[in-house]
Parts: structure tokens; C-alpha cells; sequence
């Protein structure tokens, strides 16, 4: 087999820096303007999709450019640096097209994707219920079939997007009560439809995301919605999180490295015993680091892309995308601040902010113990871990 080595195409990186060139001019002046708001200004979005800069990875007959995983990956990254809410949000729109894409009736896909592709409509991933989170098989909420149309009802909480969102990927139990994961099944559920009811938390951060609960009291959706086979929902869909976990990575190490990059300028201005600050080891040597850590953790999120887009498998490298790198981000983050001294402290400057939004990404989208516990599973199996 080929081994992994990265250098972006021309394409590639054309790519990645026209989506910089967009943050650095149109999202980051408003990163916390939208926190206050909390919530994505719309025309902004729209502008985004006219650019392409969504739906990147989806075919072409939806309105996406079918370009490769890393592509995808590399625009994300871009975009983060000037606001990880909008990351996020790319995240998110790639995991929830890929698996409308892929296993929705395309007459059904198409309007949603080309909307979500165009900026107009927002996603939501609805998995985590009130006693289901890292256990995910243990999905109450119900669906049956009836007649022509599923019924649901339950609830689902911390739901990114949960109030902004037009459709929802849902996840609820069609088989017995004791099915666990072999009786689950996925819809693709519009959030306007009688029954659904969404309110929004108070969080500590991701505020212009917005992270709550979707209610859903005998909610009818046609049985086309469904998505892949019946009772096979978590297994079949449940898939594409491999991927969104790789993205995750280079949303959160984008953070970081727009921090470190500041900081070393911002260090290397200010004196101390009248010297530059990046004189004294005690400063440089914790940015060194970090300028290490953040470069191999990059490339292992970028290998695990990489893997996918070349058919192999990668479950165990997005694990260690997963719980590494919105650990390392949060670390790097707080290493800026504190370099930063009485300013980093400061909501003027964005330590804080960043601060504050990646930390949810080590709770969201499965928590560095289940991702050890999928490495662990992989080298020992599953009965030894």
C-alpha cells in the first residue's frame, strides 16, 4: 500500500485559500457579534453557498462539487480560523448531506440538499436523548409505521442548530425494546412540522450555533423519509461519523493555530528585562511545543481524510482525531491566553471565546473516553476492552 504523504494540488490549495481569504474579510470581524445573537446571520450563509463553500464532498447531481474528503477537510480548516461556529456548521452540513446523499430516495434528498448547499437550509444531527448519550443503543424515542407514514415520538437533546435548523437527521427505535443498536433506525425529519417543538439551552459556549432540544409528540413524517433499511439505521448510518470526526479535528487545530500565530507576533512585540518576550524559554518554549503538537495532530486528521478517500479503513484514526485534537485545541488556546498575559484575559481579544467554543467538542460528538474505548477495540477487541 502507498503510505500517506500530504502536499495540497494547486486545486486544493486555491481552495483553502480563497475560503481564508473569505473569513479573514467577512466572518472574523463578526465572530462575536454572532455569539451575542446567537444565531448565523443568514445573508452571510447565502453568500457562503454561492461561493461553494458548502457541500463540498456531495455529488454534483445535488448541487455539491463532488470534490474528495480532504478537500472538504482543508476549506473547513480555513473557515475555522476566523470562526469555529461557522466550522461547525460545515461539519455538520457534511455529515448530515453525506447520509441524505447517500441513503434517501433522491427525489426526497435533492430540494433539502440543494437548499442546505446554498446556504437557505440548516441541518441538525438529533442522536443524544435525555438517557442516551455515549450509549447511543439505548435509544428510547420511538417510530412506528402507520399506514403510510412514520410516527414518532420522544425527545432528543443537545441538538446543535436545534432552533435554526429546517430539517433534522433523527434517530429513533422501530425495533423491540431490547434491540439495542440492531433495532434503530434513521429519518430525515423537516423541523416545521406539527408536533416538534425546540427550545434552545443556555450554554457556555457555540452560542451563534445554539445547542438544545427537539420534542417530537406524534410527529408524522411519510415513510419515504427514512433513511437506509429498517432497524438498520444505527449500523448502516451511524458510519458517516468516521468522517465528521476527522473534520472535527481540523475545525478545532484551525483554532489553535490562528491563536498560536497571533501570539507569537503579539509575544515577539512585547519586552521583558528588556528583551522580547520570544527571548525568554519560559514564553517560547510552551509555543515550540505546541507549534509541534498541533503539526502532528493536523497531519493524522488530514491521514485519516486520506484513508477515506482511498476506500481504506480509518474508524481508529477519527477516534484519535476525536478525542486529541479538541483536547490539544483547548490546551494550545489556554497556553495563547495565559502568553497573553492581562489582554488574553480580556474579552477584547478572542482567547476567551475560542476558549469556551472548543471545549464542547470534547463532550459533542462522542467523548474521548468511547473514542479510546474504539481504539482500544480495535488492538485488543471487543471482549478484552
Amino acid at each position: 500500500m502507498v503510505g500517506f504523504g500530504f502536499t495540497p494540488s494547486a486545486d486544493q490549495q486555491e481552495l483553502a485559500d480563497s475560503a481564508r481569504e473569505f473569513g479573514v474579510r467577512r466572518l472574523a470581524p463578526f465572530y462575536k457579534q454572532r455569539e451575542r445573537e446567537g444565531a448565523f446571520d443568514r445573508e452571510t450563509l447565502r453568500e457562503m453557498g454561492r461561493m461553494g463553500f458548502f457541500g463540498i464532498e456531495l455529488p454534483e447531481e445535488f448541487g455539491g462539487l463532488g470534490l474528495d474528503s480532504v478537500s472538504a477537510g482543508l476549506i473547513i480548516e480555513a473557515l475555522s480560523e476566523s470562526d469555529y461556529n461557522i466550522g461547525q456548521l460545515c461539519v455538520t452540513m457534511a455529515l448530515a448531506g453525506t447520509i441524505v446523499a447517500r441513503y434517501s430516495d433522491p427525489a426526497i434528498a435533492t430540494p433539502w440538499l440543494a437548499g442546505m448547499i446554498a446556504g437557505e437550509l440548516l441541518p441538525a444531527i438529533a442522536l443524544t436523548e435525555p438517557e442516551a448519550g455515549s450509549d447511543a443503543g439505548t435509544l428510547v424515542m420511538r417510530a412506528r409505521l402507520d399506514g403510510a407514514e412514520w410516527v414518532l415520538s420522544g425527545e432528543k437533546n443537545s441538538v446543535t442548530f436545534a432552533k435554526q435548523a429546517a430539517f433534522a437527521v433523527v434517530w429513533a427505535r422501530t425495533g423491540a425494546p431490547d434491540s439495542k443498536a440492531k433495532g434503530i433506525s434513521a429519518f430525515l425529519v423537516p423541523t416545521d412540522l406539527p408536533g416538534i417543538t425546540a427550545t434552545e439551552w443556555d450554554d457556555v459556549g457555540g452560542r451563534s450555533a445554539g445547542r438544545g432540544t427537539l420534542h417530537f409528540d406524534k410527529v408524522r413524517i411519510p415513510a419515504n423519509h427514512l433513511l437506509g433499511d429498517v432497524d438498520r439505521g444505527f449500523m448502516q448510518v451511524m458510519q458517516g461519523f468516521d468522517y465528521s470526526r476527522a473534520l472535527i479535528g481540523l475545525q478545532c487545530l484551525a483554532v489553535a493555530r490562528i491563536s498560536l500565530e497571533e501570539t507569537w507576533v503579539a509575544a515577539a512585540a512585547r519586552t521583558s528585562f528588556g528583551k522580547p518576550l520570544t527571548s525568554h524559554q519560559g514564553v517560547s518554549f510552551p509555543l515550540a511545543e505546541s507549534e509541534a503538537l498541533l503539526h502532528a495532530c493536523r497531519l493524522m486528521c488530514l491521514e485519516t481524510l486520506w484513508l477515506k478517500d482511498n476506500g481504506l479503513p480509518h474508524t481508529e484514526q477519527a477516534a484519535m482525531c476525536k478525542w486529541w485534537a479538541p483536547k490539544l485545541a483547548f490546551e494550545v488556546v489556554q497556553t495563547c491566553l495565559l502568553t497573553n498575559g492581562h489582554g488574553g484575559y480580556s474579552s477584547e481579544l478572542p482567547y476567551e471565546q475560542r476558549l469556551r467554543d472548543v471545549l464542547g467538542l470534547q463532550i459533542g460528538d462522542g467523548t474521548a473516553q468511547i473514542m479510546k474505548l474504539v481504539i482500544a477495540r480495535h488492538h485488543a477487541g471487543r471482549e478484552s476492552s
